[in-house]
């Protein structure tokens, strides 16, 4: 019986792929994961298996993984960003169930959350809410619902998948709901393209995002009350007495 580990990448380049991430993939027999993911680490780990699947048949690829493992290999699914966040680590477990075999292991990984960040600065010193606008999984209904809530409680913001081909106006949608509730010069950002070639950031206020032509390369962050444009620079400041 061989293991399963599933394995957080980062965004995509190997300076911001952990130590134990790499290690795992050095010593697996096989590396498997959605085709786009499996790219990013392909050149860097050429001696090993690698099985991949398209969008959409995330469980496929997860049963691929765990009958791999049952056969006797040493199985890597990649996931990009963090395992666990938005990855494949929880479906992992679901379809396992209760089964002691094959052993599965989570690795984590740098999420897009902290990346994008720091590509913009420091925008989630402080509390924050992560929101994906997908709503393949999620109803548009409930994402709605958080999307108030967050807004509400003046929680920073992250926003992953801001928009695709099939849902080009979701990030305007989005925007509509924040603009219920906060003013529309909210410093917002936008990390594009986070350690992969092409990568941006664009510091704008939540007024104008609503407009902004963003795709699912994209992370979006909306700031809180105290958020502030610092040397162009998205910083929100945690409150430290001393300052």
């Amino acid at each position: 019986m061989g293991k399963l580990t599933i394995v957080g990448i980062g965004p995509g380049d190997y300076e911001n792929m952990t130590v134990r991430a790499d290690r795992v993939l050095r010593e697996c027999q096989t590396i498997v994961g959605y085709h786009v993911y499996v790219d990013l680490v392909r050149e860097r780990y050429p001696d090993k298996e690698f099985l991949t699947t398209p969008m959409t048949r995330e469980a496929d690829r997860c049963r691929m993984a765990l009958d791999e493992a049952k056969g006797g290999k040493d199985v890597a699914m990649v996931c990009s960003g963090d395992s666990g966040i938005y990855g494949m680590a929880g479906l992992i477990y679901q379809l396992r169930g209760a089964a002691a075999e094959p052993e599965v292991e989570v690795v984590p990984g740098l999420t897009a959350a902290c990346s994008g960040s720091a590509l913009l600065g420091a925008p989630l010193t402080h509390d924050f809410a992560v929101i994906s606008l997908s709503d393949r999984l999620t109803r548009w209904e409930r994402i709605e619902t958080r999307l108030t809530a967050a807004a509400a409680a003046d929680l920073s913001i992250v926003l992953y998948n801001p928009a695709s081909r099939g849902r080009p106006d979701y990030l305007q949608r989005a925007c509509d709901i924040l603009l219920r509730t906060l003013p529309a010069d909210r410093p917002c950002g936008v990390a594009r393209s986070i350690g992969r070639e092409g990568e941006s950031r664009t510091v704008l206020p939540l007024g104008q995002l609503r407009d902004f032509a963003a795709d699912m390369f994209c992370t979006v962050f909306v700031g809180n009350s105290q958020t502030q444009i610092i040397d162009g620079n998205l910083v929100t400041p945690r409150g430290y007495r001393d300052v």
